[in-house]
């Protein structure tokens, strides 16, 4: 039985629409010529026009383009404070002297790198694909496109794939050679087993120190209550956290016209149903769970952006991005 389920077909057993799956079809990518390289060059410099920015102050080890709660001496003007003996005399607001016959220094907003966590959920629905592009190969190039932004814009970036069992990460760097080891565990990750992405996303919200941008990549067919309890977990550890939503088309419509054998890509469990006959109850249910994922993200402050397998990543990363500048400080 599928732990995450959504659906229940009665008498037989519960099955999260990720499981639904047409004939058995599954694809590898590991070998595949689709996955020779996941990154396009193309994109990447379109990409790179647009700068990303932290929508929460940042704190970092060097100087950078990114806001952080500590005051310093950069260009952005954050606001004024009495002055105290030991000040900096260059500091000192002569016009707000003049205005109000009082001594007055100018606090600036300190500029910090931005520290990237990607988490990328490699749990075996990450598998689904019902047309050339499975999830997990979305996820890679989604993944692969945000780490060469942060390097290329001098910001650390790190990496963890979360399986059931299988944790694979990298600690954030920002250098060049770091995109190797990153880019070469995003396409060895063989997606597999039950989903572990609550359980590793606590974890990783009580061990990561500092704030980060923790980019999430996954399905999310979790329990939603459990899916907000992590999300309120990473917010309390005051992360800026977006949240990429994968989702196949046949996922949302159940597009399916004959007798199927639908398959749990995590439990493992299968059953042979005549789609006409459960469509109306899928449909239901993905209709309440769509809207419980949005109803969370939205009492959790999380950036939710959902992706369509048959949509341009490139166009996802691209909104994605614009909405952060946008709102950079919301």
């Amino acid at each position: 039985m599928a732990r995450s389920a959504l659906l229940q077909i009665e008498p037989f057993v519960d099955l999260t629409p990720a499981s639904f799956f047409s004939h058995g079809k599954r694809h590898t990518l590991l070998g595949d010529n689709r996955n020779r390289s996941f990154l396009d060059a193309q994109a990447l410099a379109r990409l790179a026009a647009v700068p990303l920015f932290a929508r929460r102050p940042m704190v970092g080890g060097v100087s950078g383009m990114h806001a952080s709660p500590h005051r310093g001496s950069s260009v952005e003007f954050a606001e004024y404070r009495r002055y105290v003996p030991g000040d900096d005399l260059r500091r000192l607001d002569w016009r707000a002297y003049g205005r109000t016959d009082r001594y007055y220094v100018k606090e600036f907003e300190a500029d910090t790198n931005l520290r990237l966590c990607l988490v990328v959920d490699t749990s075996g629905s990450m598998g689904f694909g019902s047309g050339d592009v499975e999830k997990i190969e979305y996820a890679r190039r989604l993944a692969g496109s945000l780490a060469y932004l942060a390097v290329q814009q001098g910001d650390a970036v790190g990496l963890t794939c979360m399986g059931a069992d299988i944790v694979r990460s990298l600690p954030p760097r920002r250098t060049p050679s770091h995109l190797r080891g990153l880019n070469d565990i995003l396409e060895n990750t063989t997606p597999e087993g039950e989903t572990g992405l609550v359980a590793r996303l606590h974890e990783f919200a009580e061990t990561t120190r500092g704030r980060a941008l923790v980019v999430i990549i996954s399905d999310l067919f979790v329990h939603p209550p459990q899916l907000r309890e992590a999300f309120d977990h990473l917010r309390f550890r005051k992360h800026d956290v977006s949240v990429f939503h994968l989702m196949d088309p046949q996922e949302i419509s159940f597009d399916f016209r004959r007798p199927t054998r639908f398959v749990d890509l995590e439990g493992g469990v299968s059953l042979f149903a005549d789609p006409s006959e459960i469509m109306d109850r899928y449909q239901q249910a993905m209709v309440d769970y769509l809207a419980e994922v949005r109803r969370i993200v939205l009492e959790t402050g999380v950036d939710y952006h959902r992706c369509s397998l048959d949509g341009d990543y490139e166009q996802a990363l691209f909104d994605f991005l614009v909405r952060r500048n946008t709102g950079r400080g919301g």
